[in-house]
């Protein structure tokens, strides 16, 4: 990967004074950060100087992302440029919305050199996944770009599901229309790849009248939701012999936290984000500030510090282990993922199938 994304070669602290520099300079910052940056208590050019000090900003409120107008997160640096919006899934809220000029690109590297690693790159995709505004559909497309294959999509509208739960309805009627809309592409184009959530697998491998590899399916890569343990041995038992299973921790906000393989039996997945262009702190949920130790659990709390979008000190609504570097990501990861509850957020989290 980091032959293949030069900027994985640079230090986080080395990143994060770049970052600085890029976000708050007026030739090149968005005007977001600038209308900012004369009410912080310090100044960013001269007082960030490596990314601990970065908790000087305190903890990011989402609320300033819901109401903030896309243009003004595109950073000056970036005019003239391409760009797309894309969205978040609005589980505790209405969404955001940020721009991407330069992330597709660089999660679409580091994605392939994964498939890579694993003898899996290549062939057509079905994306059963977010589609529209979400970042995922979007990702996924520029992926099969990337080696010039089909990329085959479904419409999927994840606030549709979460509109009905709030209601008070179920979605099972929604998770048939997309397992159906799946299936058809599966038995007409047999791609390689399948994309989709861990929760929608769950749906979907039950109601195929054979195994996904009897379709093309090489590999199944998940994102969004996480299915429990039990939910995961049952998958791999009965669905998926044959068929690689690829699993990614993360949202829009915060990018892709890719999959390490267990380094023994028994032992759980580990999800590592790629530094430096994001960065996850596992903490008290009592001292957002304080790491808790490795092996212990925490809420997550992540940086993104990528050209597109600076999020500083953003408090996850997910817990998970701290876990060490692995051999294949030297650095550290998480895992046993979970959902985070605080009763006094006075904040409705809606999960749905996403």
């Amino acid at each position: 990967m980091r032959e293949r994304v030069p900027e994985m070669r640079e230090s986080l602290d080395a990143w994060t004074v770049r970052m600085m520099h890029w976000h708050f300079s007026e030739a090149t910052g968005s005007p977001f950060w600038l209308a900012r940056r004369a009410d912080l208590p310090f100044d960013p050019l001269r007082d960030i100087t490596d990314y601990a000090s970065l908790r000087a900003f305190g903890l990011f409120d989402t609320a300033e992302l819901r109401t903030a107008r896309v243009r003004d997160l595109l950073p000056r640096g970036f005019a003239g440029r391409p760009f797309r919006v894309v969205e978040t899934g609005g589980s505790s809220g209405a969404p955001c919305r940020v721009v991407d000029v330069v992330r597709a690109t660089l999660d679409v590297e580091m994605y392939r050199v994964m498939l890579e690693a694993r003898g899996l790159l290549g062939g057509d995709v079905l994306a059963m996944t977010p589609s529209g505004p979400h970042a995922y559909g979007h990702f996924v497309k520029r992926l099969a770009d990337s080696w010039a294959g089909a990329a085959f999509a479904i419409d999927f509208d994840p606030r549709w599901v979460k509109a009905r739960l709030r209601a008070g309805a179920d979605a099972d009627d929604y998770v048939d229309h997309l397992v159906a809309q799946t299936r058809a592409v599966l038995e007409a184009e047999e791609p390689a790849l399948l994309f989709t959530t861990s929760q929608l697998l769950l749906a979907l491998a039950p109601a195929l009248p054979e195994p996904l590899a009897h379709y093309g399916v090489r590999a199944v890569c998940t994102g969004g939701t996480m299915c429990s343990a039990e939910e995961a041995r049952y998958l791999r038992r009965e669905y998926l012999a044959g068929v690689s299973w690829i699993d990614t921790y993360g949202n829009t906000l915060m990018g892709h936290a890719l999959q390490g393989d267990p380094a023994e039996d028994g032992a759980p997945h580990t999800y590592h984000l790629p530094p430096p262009f994001a960065a996850i702190d596992v903490v008290d949920p009592a001292d957002p500030w304080r790491p808790v130790p490795r092996g212990e659990r925490g809420r997550v709390r992540v940086t993104t510090l990528l050209e597109d979008l600076f999020l500083p000190n953003l408090l996850e609504r997910d817990t998970a282990v701290r876990e060490g570097p692995h051999p294949w990501f030297p650095w550290e990861g998480v895992s046993r993922i979970g959902h985070y509850a605080d009763d006094d957020a006075g904040t409705e989290t809606t999960q749905g199938v996403y």
